[in-house]
């Protein structure tokens, strides 16, 4: 599951952020690593590129972007921001990802969306505790350094400009976390919906707290869990919840373990013992908010009153069990079947004794097959592998249907967005009553014109009449985004089963075929 994650700086020194990405740091520190003679320790397998940047490296080209425009001066100005892309271990082993194509989606991702920015795009081929996810990092100088499109998340005329600054909206990274969502799934690469919340909304800060308490009990005492005020706070919630029948009880219990909810406007709030200002529930995570809450409620009543209608009849029988055990590990083992391989001459007797015996293994599984799902011919098998194929095809249809649907909302609504932000251009040209006024005007928000054109012109040639709500548009574009991870989800089991039946057919046929070239003994019976 691809992550993503934005970090801001207000470091002055460009050059941190380039040893950062190219030596190795201390994670509890962030202090460089030395070796025994104190130098620097190059990070293994790791790709580095700068973009934007000319012949200067990165840290000299940012300095002299931010003195030919004057910004970046102030000690409380933000001077670059830190994008970071992390894939799921997976995807190195079952998806084929490497660092080098990591690093190339990285470097696609910042042209497409950090235009006239000064960048870093570095791939790591792991991440913290060794845990094996590839992660690519992009680092951008704040200052914009030239003049770029309109993009769906920019809501000013200024987030166009050379001279100007990057703004990392909420708008912004819910436009980044989409894009990183489609960027997996066009590569096939594991993802999981980054814009539909978290149970647990664990911050940054948070991780670290509990990473270093860790650290700390581990190198005094055997008892290695630490857990910081807040997971001690959804612990005693989620005991709470398993016992409270409603939400008066809830609070109750709650209260024994000295923590008080408040309720205000719809939101939930939870005050504990030892603090004077409460921890609201969008930061514990959704799990913990009062829609949640209530839903939790709703699920035991509903199970109770089917509790109550539900008879001792109804209960599965033994031998029902007993068949749905027995069914688990059919699934499990039919799920083992491979192609048989071929038994070439020439790579040793060793190869040659486990490919037969590999063979005849497959046959046997494949046969099973045939008699699990009623087979009585080889014909129905390729028959149903006919009709598998013919429903992967109609999934991949409606799949192409719904992207095309889905790139042609995101571009209308682009148009959309950059054609309401010159409201204020058009408003003061429409007040102005002289031609030459007018013409000044005009000439002196150029681009504003021009930005303002090409949308009536886009939407004349798609037959607008009336420019459609953005965020109407954007429940839209949610929808299909939503429609879109079903279907992939919905083809990648399609494929599965193509797979398996084709493979059970090969089998089957080799397996006839080598029945019929075996040569016959004299002293067999016919």
């Amino acid at each position: 599951m691809a992550t993503f994650k934005h970090l801001s700086s207000k470091n002055a020194d460009y050059g941190s952020a380039e040893k950062y990405l190219l030596f190795e740091h201390d994670e509890f520190t962030n202090k460089p690593i030395l070796d025994e003679r104190g130098r620097l320790i190059p990070r293994a397998n790791c790709r580095f590129e700068t973009l934007n940047c000319g012949e200067d490296d990165f840290a000299i080209a940012c300095m002299k972007s931010n003195l030919q425009y004057g910004k970046n001066r102030s000690r409380g100005d933000v001077k670059s921001h830190h994008y970071i892309i992390s894939f799921d271990p997976r995807d190195g082993t079952e998806n084929g990802l490497t660092v080098d194509r990591a690093q190339t989606l990285g470097e696609q991702f910042c042209r497409e969306h950090f235009l006239g920015h000064q960048a870093i795009v570095c791939t790591h081929a792991d991440g913290h505790n060794r845990s094996g996810n590839i992660h690519c990092h992009i680092v951008i100088n704040s200052l914009r350094i030239a003049d770029v499109p309109l993009l769906p998340y920019m809501d000013r005329p200024a987030d166009t400009r050379a001279g100007c600054k990057h703004r990392c909206t909420e708008a912004a990274m819910n436009y980044f976390r989409a894009e990183v969502m489609d960027m997996c799934q066009r590569e096939g690469l594991y993802q999981i919906d980054l814009l539909g919340g978290s149970g647990e909304r664990i911050t940054e800060g948070e991780y670290w707290v509990k990473r270093r308490g860790r650290a700390e009990l581990s190198a005094s005492v055997k008892e290695t869990k630490f857990e910081t005020d807040k997971e001690k706070l959804r612990q005693a919630i989620r005991k709470a919840l398993e016992t409270a029948t409603d939400f008066e009880n809830f609070t109750k219990l709650l209260s024994r373990d000295g923590v008080t909810v408040k309720q205000s406007r719809g939101r939930l709030s939870y005050l504990t013992s030892n603090r004077t200002k409460p921890i609201t529930a969008r930061r514990l995570g959704d799990d913990f908010d009062l829609a949640a809450i209530n839903a939790v409620f709703e699920q035991k009543s509903r199970q109770l009153a089917q509790n109550a209608e539900q008879s001792i009849s109804s209960q599965p029988s033994i031998l029902e069990r007993l068949q749905a055990a027995k069914t688990s590990k059919i699934n499990t083992y039919h799920d083992s079947i491979s192609r048989m391989v071929n038994v070439t001459p020439g790579k040793g007797a060793g190869f040659e004794h486990w490919a037969k015996v590999f063979n005849l293994k497959q046959s046997a599984k494949s046969v099973a097959e045939l008699e699990r799902f009623g087979f009585k011919s080889l014909e129905e098998l390729k028959s149903t592998l006919s009709d598998a194929k013919a429903a992967e095809r109609d999934c991949r249809e409606n799949l192409k249907e719904v992207e095309t649907e889905l790139r042609d909302k995101k571009e209308l609504q682009k148009r959309v967005l950059a054609y309401a932000n010159t409201k204020p251009i058009r408003d003061e040209y429409r007040s102005l009553k002289y031609d030459k006024a007018r013409t000044k005007f005009r000439e002196k928000h150029e681009s504003e014109f021009i930005i303002m054109d090409s949308a009536k012109q886009y939407f004349a040639e798609q037959g607008i009449s009336k420019i459609p709500n953005y965020k109407t548009l954007q429940s839209e574009i949610e929808k299909l985004t939503s429609r879109q991870n079903e279907l992939y989800a919905e083809l990648k089991e399609k494929r599965s089963e193509v797979k398996r039946l084709q493979t059970i057919a090969d089998n089957i046929n080799r397996t006839l075929h080598e029945e019929s070239n075996k040569p016959k003994d004299k002293n067999q019976e016919i």
